[in-house]
């Protein structure tokens, strides 16, 4: 349709990424510890927990090696170090703050955590708890907020304030000793903080992280904070497949002129395939640098991959970001920015939700096989011979080095994954997404009455001319008889749009 194609085109940009926003002509950018200020003259600066000095330039940019059996493998820093990524220990995306209703609680998963997101407009700030009441367990989140503006589970009435203080208990005696006083009341919270338009939770409770925040910082974008440029439109996504291939997915460039074959400009034929000049730089900890035909990647964990274009093509001042959220085993959550280019922003997501579900079917079979191989095992299950997969391969050595081969849940999980659910179950886009944005609960709302309107012209002018066919020429009633049909077919396809673009559309490589 022509909306969802102006919305492709306003998320599009190029055969190689889905997201874009302005960023400054400038030099390329680097690491840096301590980072000492967020108004830097870099294009993309970091704040961020490093142990050691991390920068890229054109000089430190090293190739990769091949073993025997011909697989591309980027060379590691310190090979036999033995210190390991704590996933607990950094900041994660929560929502962008223009999709978060403040007057309700919001559950969210993240890193396995059940938390509830919720507006204390007496700390004028947004809270993040464990999704539990200490009662009887049930979760916040299907609670309210009270006049007294603290959050209500809507179980038993206990009230809890921004601290996490239970500060009512009804069924409590008031000429008894104050049972809401003990700590067994108490609510977890998890420290926050609002940055680049997006709020971000640290995903430890205990009382030594309470001011985490005036330590650490989240990875700070300038760009997404300068009115000079153009307002970036923040989307969000819940994808049915994990984080590690979520973000690989990124990092994998030539499957674009297949995978989202028409929908991002590509050649004529079919075959749009090529041979990618892509180098990775030496990898830590920290992450790692890959060198492009047409720019740098940076891929930041755990959950920042962005990418920015070479110096020649900087004067079209794109930058690429993506954050990817592990949610649990299987699941995942795409934040990523786009530029607004004066399109509405439910219009860009029709765009970016067509591309999410052109691999989206493909990529969760391809997570079972892995999984089923063993998380541990890709290197020896996977054949990839060419430069073209360096960064997916500098990506699995990093978390088989650093993290044993996948994410780590704790005590929460056992690797397992959800079973495959029906396809129409799988790429479904609104309790994924529409659900969790304004912008699309807003259109979606007001494109149903106007199929709802259009209905109610057309059945108008249909009873109309019934009841004067007696009194009225041939070709009034043809004209009336044309009008109402022309009406409730406009309604049919209003309907038709709005399922395929707000709840299923199905995608089948085989007959485009």
């Amino acid at each position: 349709t022509k909306a969802a194609m102006i919305g492709i085109k306003a998320c599009s940009f190029s055969s190689k990424h889905i997201s874009i926003i302005p960023s400054k002509p400038t030099t390329i950018p680097s690491f840096s510890q301590p980072f000492k200020s967020q108004q830097q003259k870099s294009s993309l600066s970091f704040r961020y927990r490093t142990r050691s000095k991390f920068k890229l330039n054109s000089s430190r940019i090293s190739g990769v090696s091949t073993e025997p059996e011909g697989k591309i493998i980027p060379s590691v820093e310190n090979e036999g170090e033995t210190e390991k990524f704590d996933w607990y220990s950094h900041w994660y995306p929560v929502m962008p703050l223009c999709d978060l209703d403040k007057r309700v609680p919001h559950a969210k998963k993240i890193l396995g955590i059940d938390a509830v997101v919720w507006w204390d407009r007496n700390e004028k700030k947004w809270q993040v708890f464990e999704d539990k009441c200490p009662h009887r367990l049930a979760p916040l989140s299907e609670g309210r907020i009270d006049q007294w503006g603290r959050l209500q589970c809507v179980y038993h009435g206990w009230c809890f304030n921004g601290s996490g203080d239970c500060k009512f208990i009804p069924q409590a005696p008031s000429d008894a000793p104050p049972v809401n006083t003990s700590k067994k009341a108490c609510v977890a919270v998890y420290p926050t903080i609002e940055q680049n338009q997006i709020l971000w939770f640290w995903p430890n409770s205990a009382s030594q992280y309470k001011d985490i925040a005036v330590k650490e910082k989240p990875p700070y974008i300038p760009e997404l904070d300068d009115p000079s440029y153009y307002t970036p439109t923040i989307s969000t996504r819940d994808i049915p497949y994990g984080y590690e291939v979520l973000i690989e997915n990124f990092m994998d460039p030539s499957h674009i002129p297949y995978a989202h074959y028409e929908i991002f400009p590509s050649p004529t034929d079919r075959e749009g395939g090529r041979p990618l000049e892509i180098t990775v730089q030496t990898l830590d900890i920290n992450g790692f640098f890959a060198k492009e035909e047409v720019g740098y990647s940076k891929f930041l964990p755990p959950c920042l991959f962005y990418a920015e274009p070479s110096e020649k093509l900087r004067q079209q001042r794109m930058l690429l970001i993506f954050l990817c959220v592990p949610v649990s085993p299987g699941h995942s959550r795409l934040i990523s920015v786009n530029p607004r280019n004066y399109v509405p922003r439910w219009m860009v997501h029709l765009g970016q939700n067509l591309i999410i579900d052109s691999d989206l079917h493909l990529l969760h079979l391809q997570e079972h096989k892995i999984n089923d191989a063993g998380p541990s095992n890709w290197q020896k299950v996977s054949f990839v011979p060419t430069k073209a997969d360096a960064m997916v391969i500098a990506f699995r050595k990093w978390l088989r080095k650093y993290s044993g081969g996948q994410v780590d849940w704790g005590t929460k999980f056992r690797g397992y994954l959800p079973p495959t659910p029906p396809k129409e179950q799988l790429l479904e886009r609104y309790r994924s997404h529409v659900l969790n944005c304004s912008s699309c609960c807003k259109a979606l709302k007001g494109l149903k009455a106007l199929e709802v309107t259009l209905q109610v012209i057309s059945a108008s002018i249909g009873i109309a001319a019934a009841m004067k066919q007696d009194v009225m020429p041939m070709a009034a009633k043809v004209v009336m008889v044309s009008m109402a049909m022309l009406f409730f077919a406009a309604s049919k396809w209003l309907s038709h749009f709005i399922y395929k673009n707000f709840y299923f559309h199905d995608y089948n490589h085989a007959l485009r």
